[in-house]
């Protein structure tokens, strides 16, 4: 169990599946997680310190994704490709958004997808109906993507020159966050069934994102949810964040989002 976020090298590592044109799953070969899992073994009677050494640990997996990161930055950049982080916890409908996303902007460019979870493809499959090129990444026990599952998910999409590229990160509101993939932008997606106070309880998340997108929003009427009161909070870990209220059912307030979209290029 790695002492840096608690993802288990017993999961067997990643699994790269790129789905074919005729919608069958192309099992690429499992990729090792690429945290360092070191097992002291203090002598009797003397107790590690378990603090420095978790912190330590975290410098050099953090240190690592960063470069390999910068290196994934620098290929998407040659080729234009401009890849969107999306972010959220289980439940914000982040699969919903990005599937009303590539449909509403079929034929202006072909957009390609990397679709995060710890198990299945059934996000995947999902987004593939829409025609779009997409690789499923299973984490297994892992609760984050990191820049070496984007590298080889790069590999096995090779997106087209200039495409935009929008990553279905975990559903999670804590590790993703820290973990750079060499994106052009981070997307947090919070919905109105989630509680207002979300970015006071994750603000590293809320800090780290260039949008916030308050998805569900035909749901007002029907939740106790306050898009000004979370706006203020958002804003009071991230002054400058910009915030949209967005509804992936019925369509409201997603031409700001795809605005923001084209601006990214």
């Amino acid at each position: 169990m790695c002492g840096t976020c608690g993802c288990s090298e017993e999961s067997g590592g990643t699994r790269i599946t790129m789905l074919r044109e005729d919608g069958e799953a192309d099992h690429g070969h499992p990729h090792p997680h690429p945290h360092e899992h070191p097992h002291p073994h203090p002598h009797p009677g003397v107790q590690p310190d378990v603090a420095v050494e978790t912190v330590t640990i975290e410098q050099r997996v953090l240190a690592k994704n960063d470069l390999l990161a910068e290196r994934n930055r620098t290929w998407m950049t040659e080729r234009g490709v401009v890849a969107v982080n999306m972010m959220s916890s289980p439940g914000a409908d982040k699969t919903t958004l990005l599937e009303r996303t590539i449909t509403d902007l079929a034929g202006r460019r072909p957009v390609a997808v990397v679709e995060g979870d710890q198990e299945t493809r059934l996000d995947a499959d999902r987004i593939g109906r829409t025609g779009c090129a997409v690789v499923q990444v299973n984490t297994g026990a892992g609760c984050h993507l990191d820049a070496e599952m984007m590298r080889d998910a790069l590999t096995a999409l090779s997106p087209a020159q200039g495409s935009p590229l929008m990553v279905e990160n975990v559903g999670n509101l804590v590790r993703p966050a820290l973990f750079d993939l060499g994106e052009r932008a981070k997307a947090v997606i919070i919905s109105v069934t989630e509680g207002t106070d979300k970015p006071l309880k994750y603000p590293y998340m809320f800090a780290a994102a260039d949008l916030i997108l308050i998805n569900k929003a035909d749901l007002l009427p029907y939740v106790d949810f306050d898009v000004e009161q979370c706006t203020r909070h958002a804003r009071s870990v991230n002054p400058d964040v910009r915030v949209l209220t967005v509804s992936a059912t019925t369509g409201e307030g997603l031409s700001h989002w795809y605005d923001w979209l084209a601006a990214q290029r």
